[in-house]
C-alpha cells in the first residue's frame, strides 16, 4: 500500500481512535478504510469513479488521485464496466460477478476478479478482489451446496442443527474452527457447535460477555450476513478522499466485504491468538440469534468470494430452520401443556364452586408450567398454593413484573427488576405473571436455579479495567482462559409456549369471571371478545376473513370459530355452534374450542377431532350439543381436509358455480352416535370456501335447504373476486327474513400460485 505521509494509517481514520470507554458507539459501519486483499471504487450515477481506495497504484498501476473523475471502463476495462453495467440495470445486485481486468493494469492486468457492487446512498460502491492466491479446502459447486443443505434440513434438533453446521462452514472455508454462538436474551453468546483441528483446546459450552459484540457490531451483522478478515495483521487501506465530496460525511461501507474492522476488535482477535477470522449471522425473525464464528491460527486465510457466499447460504438456511428446529426440541412439552390445559378447562367448566377456588384446588394448576407456588390476588384477598414468598414480597413482584396492559408477562430473574427481591430467590427467583384487571392477579413462581457457567475468560474485565486509573489504557481482555463462574438468583427460563398456554387460560378464564358476575347482557359482550378471536390472523397463501353478528338483544349464543397454522405450515379454520344461549351455551363454547384447538396441535385429522369432542361433550357436558365444521388447508397446494358434525354445509365457490360440502358420518356433538367422515378436495387460485352457523341461513317458516340453495346462489352472483369483506356484508342480507340467532361467517381464498 501508499505510505500516509502522516504516519502509519489507523484502521479507522473517518473518525478517533475508539477504546473501550466508547467502544459501544464506535461508528465501525463507516471507517474510511478497507482491508489491503482487493479495492474499491465509489462511483457516481455516471459511472465515474468519485472516491477509492490508496491501492490503486499497487494492484492497478495508477495512483487514486488520477483515477477520480474516470469511468469505470476507463479504470478496469470493458468487460468488468460491461458487467457492473449489466447489474445496475437488472436492479439485482446480490450476485457476485466475475470478470477479467484490462491487460494494462499493473499487477492486476489480465486478472481474473470477483466484483462485488452494492449501494451506498446515491453511490455506486465496487469492490475487487483478485482470485488468484486463495485458499479453501474443498471446490464450491452447486452439487455441493446442495449436498450440504440436504444435510442441514436432515437434522432434527437444534443442537444437530448447529453441529452440522459447523461441519458444513469449516469444509467449504477451511477454517482451523468454526464455532456456533448463540446469543441469550441480555446477549451473551454460548458456543453450542464446534468443529475444530483436533490439536485445538475445545471451545464447546464456553459463554462470552455481551460487550465483547457491542450494539453497533451486532446490528451490522443483521445488515451483512459475512464478514471476513484475511489477515489480523494487515494495514488498513484509507478510501480517497476519506469524506464523500457530495456530502462531506464519510462512506457507508455497512454492505463491503472489504470494509476495515475496528482496531479494538483486531487486538480482541490478537490476543486469542486469531490470525484470521471470519463471521456469518444467523438471523431469526429480523433479530440475530447467533453467529458462526470461523478462526484460523496459523498465519493469513484468505477465503475465496464463492466460498464466503456458500457460507452465507449455509447460513441463512440454517437461520430458515432454526423456528422448527425449537419447536421440535419443545414439541413434546407444549403438546403435553395443552392437553393439560384442556383437562384442566373442563375441570372448571363443570365445577360448582367460584372459579378461583376450583382452580387453585387443581394439582394441575402447578404442573401446567413446571412451578413450585401460585399467589393469586382478587378483590384484596391473597390465595396461595404450594411455597411463596410473604405478601408484600408477592405484591412488590406483581408490581415488577405484571403489565399495565394485562398481557402475560415473566421474569426469571426478579433480582435484576429489583435488588430486593434477590433476597427470596430461594423460593422466589423467577415469576410468571397473569393479570386480568386492576384488582386482580394471579402469578406462578419458580425457585433459583443454582447453575455453573463457563467463560471464555473473566467476563467481569471491562468493569474491572474502567475501576482502574483513569491514565490507564483500556484494552480488550486478554485472557481467554476458562473462567467458571457460579450463577443464583435466576431461575428456569419460562418458554414461549408456557407463555402461550397461560394467555390461553386467562381467556379462559376472563369468559368464566364474565359468565358468573355479571348481567347476561354485558357477558354476552365481554365474553365474546375473551374467546372469540376479535381479529382475523394474517396468513401466507390465502385471505381468511371472519365475520360475528350477535343475536337480537345481545343475547349470549353458542357461535365460536377460530383460525391459526400447526406447526407443518397447514392453516385450521373451525366454526360451531353450542345449541342454546346464555352462561351454558358461552361454557360449553370456550370447552369445545380449548379443546379442538388441542386435539389439532396433537396432530389428530380433522374427523378424529371431531369424533374426539363428540366424546368430550358426552362425557362432560352431558345433556349439551353442538355443531362444527373443521378445515384445513396446506396453502402450499391447496389440499383441503373437511370433516362436519351435523353443522351447515360448507359452500365451496370454484370455476363460476358453488357446491355444497358436507362430509357424511356423525350427527351432533354429544349424541355418541356415528363416525366423522372427512372430504378432501384442491383449490386453485381464486377459489372460496365459506363457513357459516345456522343464523346465517335459518328463518321463520322456511325450509332451511331452500335457504342454503339462496345463498348459494348469492354468493356466486355477489362479487367474491375483490373485497372479502364487502362479499361477506352482501351475503349477510342473502337470505331475507329476520335473524333471529346469533351467527358467525368465515370466509377462505386462496391467492398467488399454488404447487
Amino acid at each position: 500500500m501508499i505510505p500516509d505521509p502522516l504516519g502509519p494509517l489507523d484502521h479507522s481514520p473517518a473518525y478517533p481512535a475508539a477504546d473501550l470507554t466508547n467502544c459501544e458507539r464506535e461508528p465501525i459501519h463507516i471507517p474510511g478504510a478497507i482491508q489491503p486483499h482487493g479495492l474499491l471504487l465509489a462511483l457516481d450515477h455516471e459511472r465515474r469513479v468519485v472516491m477509492g481506495s490508496r491501492n490503486t497504484e499497487q494492484l492497478l498501476g495508477r495512483p487514486i488521485d488520477e483515477l477520480l473523475g474516470l469511468e469505470v471502463r476507463d479504470v478496469l476495462g470493458a468487460g468488468p464496466a460491461t458487467a457492473v453495467a449489466a447489474a445496475l440495470a437488472g436492479g439485482d445486485l446480490s450476485a457476485p460477478l466475475r470478470a477479467t481486468l484490462a491487460p494494462n493494469l499493473g499487477r492486476l492486468g489480465s486478472a481474473e476478479v470477483d466484483l462485488v457492487v452494492h449501494r451506498s446512498g446515491t453511490r455506486t460502491v465496487v469492490e475487487v478482489e483478485p482470485v488468484w492466491g486463495q485458499e479453501t479446502s474443498q471446490t464450491v459447486s452447486y452439487r455441493s451446496a446442495r449436498a450440504a443443505v440436504t444435510r442441514l434440513t436432515g437434522t432434527s434438533t437444534t443442537a444437530g442443527l448447529c453441529e452440522q453446521l459447523a461441519h458444513e462452514i469449516r469444509q467449504v472455508t477451511g477454517f482451523d474452527r468454526v464455532m456456533v454462538y448463540r446469543f441469550d436474551d441480555a446477549w451473551n453468546g454460548e458456543v453450542v457447535a464446534e468443529d475444530r483441528r483436533e490439536d485445538l483446546n475445545p471451545f464447546l459450552g464456553l459463554h462470552y460477555p455481551s460487550t465483547d459484540i457491542p450494539a453497533q457490531a451486532r446490528r451490522l451483522y443483521t445488515v451483512n450476513w459475512t464478514r471476513l478478515i484475511a489477515d489480523i495483521l494487515y494495514e488498513p487501506v484509507a478510501l480517497e478522499p476519506v469524506l464523500d465530496p457530495a456530502t462531506g460525511a464519510p462512506l457507508d461501507l455497512s454492505h463491503s466485504v472489504l470494509r476495515s474492522v475496528s482496531p479494538i476488535h483486531v487486538e480482541y482477535l490478537s490476543n486469542m491468538g486469531v490470525s484470521a477470522s471470519m463471521s456469518v449471522s444467523m438471523v431469526k425473525d429480523g433479530q440475530l440469534w447467533g453467529l458462526v464464528a470461523c478462526h484460523h491460527y496459523s498465519g493469513p486465510h484468505r477465503v475465496p468470494f464463492d466460498a464466503r457466499s456458500a457460507a452465507e447460504f449455509l447460513g441463512q438456511t440454517a437461520s430458515q430452520l432454526i423456528d422448527d428446529r425449537e419447536r421440535a426440541d419443545n414439541h413434546a412439552d407444549e403438546l403435553s401443556a395443552s392437553v393439560l390445559l384442556a383437562r384442566l378447562t373442563a375441570s372448571l367448566a363443570g365445577d360448582p364452586r367460584p372459579v378461583y377456588d376450583a382452580l387453585l384446588s387443581d394439582p394441575r394448576l402447578l404442573e401446567l408450567v413446571d412451578a413450585s407456588g401460585v399467589a393469586l390476588w382478587v378483590d384484596g384477598q391473597l390465595s396461595t398454593v404450594g411455597e411463596v414468598p410473604s405478601e408484600p414480597v408477592l405484591h412488590r413482584i406483581a408490581r415488577a413484573v405484571g403489565a399495565d396492559d394485562d398481557k402475560v408477562t415473566a421474569s426469571n430473574h426478579l433480582g435484576a427488576l429489583a435488588p430486593e427481591l434477590a433476597e427470596t430467590s430461594a423460593v422466589a427467583a423467577g415469576a410468571l405473571h397473569l393479570g386480568n384487571g386492576p384488582d386482580r392477579w394471579m402469578m406462578w413462581l419458580r425457585p433459583e436455579v443454582e447453575q455453573t457457567v463457563d467463560w471464555g475468560g473473566d467476563p467481569t474485565n471491562k468493569a474491572l479495567a474502567l475501576a482502574e486509573d483513569p491514565q490507564v489504557r483500556l484494552s480488550p481482555r486478554k485472557s481467554f482462559e476458562k473462567w467458571r463462574q457460579v450463577v443464583r438468583g435466576q431461575s428456569a427460563p419460562w418458554r414461549p409456549w408456557e407463555i402461550d398456554v397461560v394467555e390461553s387460560l386467562r381467556q379462559y378464564l376472563s369468559a368464566q369471571l364474565l359468565r358468573r358476575t355479571h348481567e347476561h347482557t354485558a357477558l354476552a359482550e365481554s365474553l365474546q371478545r375473551a374467546v372469540v378471536l376479535e381479529e382475523t390472523p394474517q396468513f401466507d397463501g390465502v385471505d381468511v376473513l371472519a365475520r360475528y353478528r350477535p343475536a337480537k338483544g345481545s343475547r349470549l349464543g353458542g357461535d365460536w370459530w377460530d383460525a391459526f397454522s400447526l406447526p407443518d405450515g397447514r392453516i385450521v379454520l373451525t366454526v360451531g355452534d353450542v345449541a342454546g344461549h346464555g352462561v351454558t351455551a358461552a361454557t360449553a363454547m370456550a370447552q369445545v374450542r380449548t379443546a379442538l384447538r388441542a386435539y389439532m396441535i396433537d396432530g389428530s385429522s380433522p374427523a378424529a377431532c371431531v369424533d374426539k369432542l363428540d366424546v368430550l361433550v358426552a362425557a362432560l357436558l352431558p345433556g349439551q350439543t353442538a355443531t362444527v365444521v373443521v378445515l384445513v388447508v396446506d396453502p402450499a397446494t391447496g389440499r383441503v381436509e373437511i370433516a362436519n358434525a351435523g353443522h351447515p354445509p360448507a359452500l365451496l365457490l370454484k370455476d363460476g358455480g358453488s357446491t355444497l360440502v358436507a362430509p357424511a358420518g356423525r350427527p351432533l356433538l354429544g349424541v355418541d352416535f356415528g363416525e366423522a367422515g372427512t372430504d378432501e378436495l384442491v383449490l386453485a387460485p381464486g377459489d372460496v370456501l365459506l363457513l357459516y352457523t345456522d343464523g346465517l341461513v335459518e328463518r321463520r317458516g322456511v325450509e332451511i335447504d331452500s335457504s342454503i340453495e339462496r345463498l348459494g346462489r348469492a354468493a356466486v352472483t355477489s362479487d367474491h373476486t375483490g373485497t372479502l369483506d364487502t362479499w361477506i356484508t352482501d351475503l349477510l342480507t342473502a337470505v331475507p327474513g329476520t335473524l333471529d340467532d346469533d351467527l358467525t361467517v368465515v370466509a377462505l381464498r386462496t391467492t398467488g400460485a399454488l404447487a
